[in-house]
């Protein structure tokens, strides 16, 4: 772990700080810091982990907020979730890019380079500017008991497999409304994103056939009742179960086939910074880091995709990286996958009513 941790690269900088970074903790190997300093032939870069992502949210508001007269340091680059890039838009706390200034930009796939193009309201639009910049992504995955489906004699490979009888209350669930009915959704052929429940038809009867496999809803700590047998099978995050975690342990994982939630983390400028071009140093970050090599690297090291890998050859890569399916997803799945957005306060209330009269069995 210390290969993710960037706490030795922030503390004790004695040079002057030529850039500041703003970054999820353990979302930036130390071997690509070290990387670009010795490329950029600049030591004075600096990455200051957060916790979470709300944190860096926050960074990018205060930001925003502060007088001239600052009394710490301004970032030059903030990473953000792809879930909070309209908020960021419409609360005028980012700039736009100029991709001109990335010359990997052309390499990333289309839909990759169409998520952050948007409008000045933050909504989607083929015309719009370019908001943010792509680091890595990740998705909503099954993970099972490689023995206990042995004995069954099938495998987990979509959605509708949580429904089989022989699953009764051996699951668990993300303790979460978007997500669980979400999968339903995606189950009977719908987006995550859709935005009127009122119109899916056996929505609530689904969900309540579902709620009889669940034993517990948990977002956090749903690794570990399945390590130990007492659920079988869980619905978790891409990031949470490596190689390594799945080998020790006597688990699996598998991206549904009919497609899953997808979530993104993204470059942004804070509007307060000097807008390019000349390319600035944090441009010259964001491309790095679409380099092939340091692409496959950061894929490899931190559990995420780097979108430039899915426009690659796939003999290119490395092979641990190619036949890793939770790394490098099908392009079948990837096309039936969604990110999440932003829903009008209408649909809240519908998901979240649903979701309390569902758990509550009323």
């Amino acid at each position: 772990m210390s290969t993710l941790t960037l706490s030795s690269v922030v503390a004790g900088c004695k040079e002057a700080t030529a850039l500041r970074v703003e970054v999820l903790k353990r979302s930036v190997p130390v071997q690509m810091v070290s990387k670009f300093r010795q490329q950029s032939g600049q030591k004075g870069v600096d990455f200051v982990p957060q916790p979470q992502l709300n944190d860096l949210f926050r960074v990018l508001q205060k930001s925003k907020s502060s007088s001239s007269t600052q009394s710490s340091p301004q970032a030059d680059l903030v990473m953000i979730g792809d879930f909070w890039l309209n908020s960021a838009i419409q609360q005028q706390l980012i700039q736009p890019l100029d991709p001109k200034l990335w010359s990997q930009w052309s390499q990333l796939p289309p839909r990759w380079q169409n998520i952050v193009r948007r409008n000045s309201a933050g909504k989607f639009d083929s015309k719009g500017e370019i908001w943010a910049a792509p680091y890595r992504s990740g998705s909503t995955v099954i993970i099972y008991r490689v023995d206990k489906f042995k004995s069954l004699g099938w495998t987990p490979q979509d959605w509708s497999d949580l429904w089989r009888q022989e699953l009764r209350h051996r699951i668990s669930l993300p303790n979460q409304a978007r997500e669980v009915i979400g999968l339903t959704l995606k189950k009977l052929g719908y987006s995550y994103n859709t935005a009127d429940l009122s119109k899916v038809k056996n929505l609530e009867s689904e969900l309540r056939q579902l709620h009889q496999n669940v034993r517990l809803y948990d977002s956090n700590s749903y690794l570990k009742p399945l390590i130990l047998g007492d659920t079988w099978l869980a619905v978790g995050w891409s990031t949470d179960i490596s190689p390594e975690v799945q080998y020790q342990n006597g688990l699996a994982a598998v991206v549904p086939k009919s497609g899953t939630a997808l979530w993104l983390d993204l470059w942004v400028k804070p509007a307060k910074v000097q807008a390019s071009p000349p390319a600035t140093l944090g441009d010259q970050w964001i491309d790095f880091c679409w380099s092939p090599q340091v692409a496959a690297q950061l894929s490899l090291l931190t559990g995420t995709t780097s979108p430039i890998i899915l426009g690659m050859n796939p003999e290119e890569l490395p092979q641990s990286l190619r036949e890793n399916p939770l790394l490098f997803p099908q392009s079948s799945i990837l096309e039936k996958s969604d990110f999440l957005q932003p829903l009008s306060q209408n649909s809240i209330k519908q998901y979240q009513q649903l979701w309390e009269k569902i758990r509550l069995g009323t």
